[in-house]
């Protein structure tokens, strides 16, 4: 914890020098794809908005919903109710006047957004319950899928320069069959960490997130606490995902001209032993990472980005300088610290359509991927992503389209040394599959009416996984890649048992007030392992929920 306290004691140093702060708006899928497709049909964001790192803050979303009064969104009513949603949502920092409820019940719900709220010239906050009560039936199975989550989230900012946020929740929960395999595989539930079980077949785990935000100059804003983040603009992400638990951090984002640098520092857990399922009692180890990524806006149409991560197993200082080359620092120290580097992109390239795309390199030998005698070495390890987006699909409105294709050679994200995968408390960090698979996504959204949205899911994994424990093909990324169960060359995707997953998902979202849905979907699911007969199962669910994002459990 050297480094958070270093970072403390500067940022007392400069709070007399800050600024109007805002709080973070929670990785949802839902809400972020209102404000990419709008800013997709708008020809792209205002310049100084980047994309390409989230959560987006709280003010930046309301500045540019500001600009979307023009009429090209006004005519008809489901984009009118959007951003009078997305106006609402954020309605401090919004240049538009939201009126107060009529009625407010003992001074609760004077705004739509908030249940209660609190705002002077010093002081601003906003709290919210946050429940999520969910049940299912999986077909073949006895036992009733259900979620029970209750907690409290809340916001706001002190003397208009620091910003603060902390959700809090208790879950019970059981899972359908193929995501209750993967946490008992892994010891870990996806997005969660440590958890007990609860009756025979259920899980019981608490969460929380929170940080605190600071502006430490005009172009620098400050943030630090426990939580997740996503880099890309895709389903999925190559980079950096939201898909492992929160992580302790300090994030740097430097805003200047068309110029976006974000560093990130992170404390992680490693590969956590557990045992009959569940992690054992005790302090986990942990690891270091460090990330940053420069990111320009060329025009309001295309974005370019620049990365590199490194993931060490014990803390170093020489990784606290945020403008140097990573793999330089790694060659002077000596040390096998894992380094990852790449690039993305998004082009909004034609009217109401973007295309977009990551490339995230582990291990590169140029003799072995050019040369004919080095083909497909298991030292050319690399994850790529290419996407595409269309708003407005076929000129009916409200209707977007959304085709992905991602895929990670064998070994990726793996590394010989402990504590260096690219993982967290047993997750991977950027894709659920890890490594050696290949992903086609397509996503097709509909908002007929303002209140009511449509959503099909499909997707088709192709991936190898091991025979035994002691196997390592390259999928698993907690394995060892020095362990590996193949020789130097011929590693193709797939390799190891051969696995295909189809499935396939409908949900209708029905707003009933601000951020208050009811959610009704029905899953199939075939996964065909190897020579053996495809297993296929049926997930009908109904769920309500209050300020909380919707599960998924596509994967």
């Amino acid at each position: 914890m050297k480094k958070f306290l270093i970072f403390g004691v500067v940022c007392t140093m400069i709070l007399s020098e800050l600024t109007a702060q805002s709080a973070y708006a929670p990785i949802d899928r839902d809400y972020y794809h209102l404000l990419d497709r709008y800013g997709i049909v708008n020809g792209g964001m205002d310049e100084k908005f980047h994309t390409g790192f989230k959560p987006f803050r709280r003010d930046d979303i309301a500045a540019f919903v500001n600009t979307l009064g023009q009429d090209q969104y006004l005519w008809n009513k489901v984009n009118r109710f959007n951003i009078s949603y997305l106006r609402n949502d954020n309605w401090e920092f919004s240049q538009h006047t939201i009126p107060v409820s009529r009625n407010p019940w003992k001074g609760l719900y004077k705004k739509p957004s908030d249940f209660f709220h609190y705002r002077d010239s010093i002081f601003d906050i906003h709290i919210n319950p946050v429940l999520y009560f969910q049940g299912g039936i999986e077909s073949g199975k006895q036992h009733f899928q259900f979620r029970n989550t209750r907690g409290i989230e809340m916001r706001g900012s002190i003397d208009r320069k620091v910003g603060f946020y902390t959700f809090l929740t208790t879950t019970e929960s059981t899972l359908p069959s193929w995501v209750h395999n993967y946490a008992r595989n892994n010891g870990a539930v996806p997005g969660e960490g440590f958890w007990k079980p609860y009756r025979d077949t259920g899980f019981s785990y608490f969460s929380a997130t929170g940080y605190i935000t600071f502006q430490v100059s005009k172009h620098i804003v400050a943030q630090m606490g426990q939580d997740r983040n996503f880099v890309g603009e895709g389903y999925r992400s190559m980079i950096l995902s939201d898909f492992s638990s929160p992580y302790m951090f300090f994030k740097l984002n430097t805003r200047i001209w068309k110029f976006n640098l974000t560093n990130l520092w992170g404390q992680m857990n490693a590969d956590v032993l557990y045992n009959r399922g569940r992690p054992t009692d005790g302090r986990y180890p942990q690891k270091w990472f460090s990330h940053h990524r420069l990111s320009i806006n060329l025009g309001r149409k295309l974005n370019i980005g620049l990365f590199e991560s490194v993931m060490a197993n014990q803390f170093d200082w020489n990784y606290l300088n945020p403008i140097i080359f990573y793999r330089w620092v790694e060659h002077q120290l000596g040390t096998p610290d894992k380094v990852m580097l790449g690039t993305d992109f998004k082009w909004n390239f034609y009217p109401s359509m973007q295309l977009y795309g990551q490339f995230s390199l582990d291990e590169f030998v140029f003799k072995e991927f050019f040369g004919t005698d080095g083909k497909n070495s298991s030292r050319n390890k690399h994850g790529i992503q290419a996407g595409y987006k269309y708003i407005d699909f076929f000129k009916i409105s409200n209707l977007d389209l959304q085709l992905e294709y991602n895929q990670a050679r064998p070994f990726t994200y793996q590394e010989k040394f402990d504590y260096q995968s690219f993982s967290n408390y047993r997750t991977p960090l950027t894709h659920p599959r890890g490594a050696n698979f290949r992903e086609a996504v397509a996503i097709l959204r509909y908002q007929p009416l303002p209140r009511l949205s449509l959503n099909a899911t499909g997707i088709y994994h192709y991936f190898g996984t091991d025979p035994d424990e002691a196997s390592n093909f390259g999928g698993d990324i907690l394995k060892n890649r020095t362990s590996q169960s193949t020789g130097l060359l011929g590693n193709k995707i797939g390799q190891g048992v051969e696995n295909k997953v189809l499935l396939g998902t409908l949900n209708a979202t029905y707003m009933l007030r601000h951020n208050l849905f009811v959610d009704a979907s029905h899953t199939y699911r075939n996964h065909t392992l190897h020579t053996e007969a495809p297993e296929g199962n049926h997930l009908t669910q109904l769920s309500v929920r209050m300020n909380i994002s919707r599960q998924e459990f596509n994967y």
